[in-house]
């Protein structure tokens, strides 16, 4: 009865007690400066207006890039890896304030959705399902930040 009591306690205060997200992000912290430059530095040099570090839909792109999964098919685990890097620039490049970067990693990211989708038709199911996922929650987060960028 006191084993039973003992892990009911336990169990309470693992559950109860408040946790933040475990941030598998390729992005270190170091890799964000707190002062990106005053508006005078950027000058006529058009920037983006958007604090990576703060967004959720960045956030989640390299939490996805980090725990993207391996498959049997070596050409589309070739391919995955270029999507990754592709990934990764962007959100270089957005942090950089740098739009030719952002659109040439865009253009690359597309080239390899494209790539992956074409090799999809060699998975079985349940692989294709979960790349499927992957995928689809890559294109809204990268949509919505686009989408952030032009209305600022």
């Amino acid at each position: 009865m006191r084993k039973l009591f003992f892990f009911g306690v336990l169990l309470l205060i693992i559950t109860s007690c408040a946790t933040e997200k475990l941030n598998l992000s390729p992005l270190s912290n170091n890799f964000y400066s707190e002062t990106k430059g005053s508006d005078s530095d950027r000058g006529a040099k058009k920037g983006f207006d958007i604090n990576l570090k703060e967004n959720v839909n960045a956030s989640e792109i390299s939490n996805l890039i980090s725990t993207f999964p391996k498959f049997k098919n070596n050409s589309l685990n070739d391919e995955v890896t270029s999507l990754k890097y592709s990934l990764q620039n962007y959100l270089y490049a957005i942090d950089a304030n740098n739009p030719a970067g952002k659109n040439r990693s865009i253009k690359s990211f597309e080239k390899s959705y494209k790539k992956i989708q074409k090799l999809r038709q060699q998975l079985d199911k349940d692989d294709d399902e979960v790349l499927n996922r992957y995928l689809v929650r890559l294109k809204t987060n990268i949509s919505v930040i686009e989408d952030s960028l032009k209305g600022n």
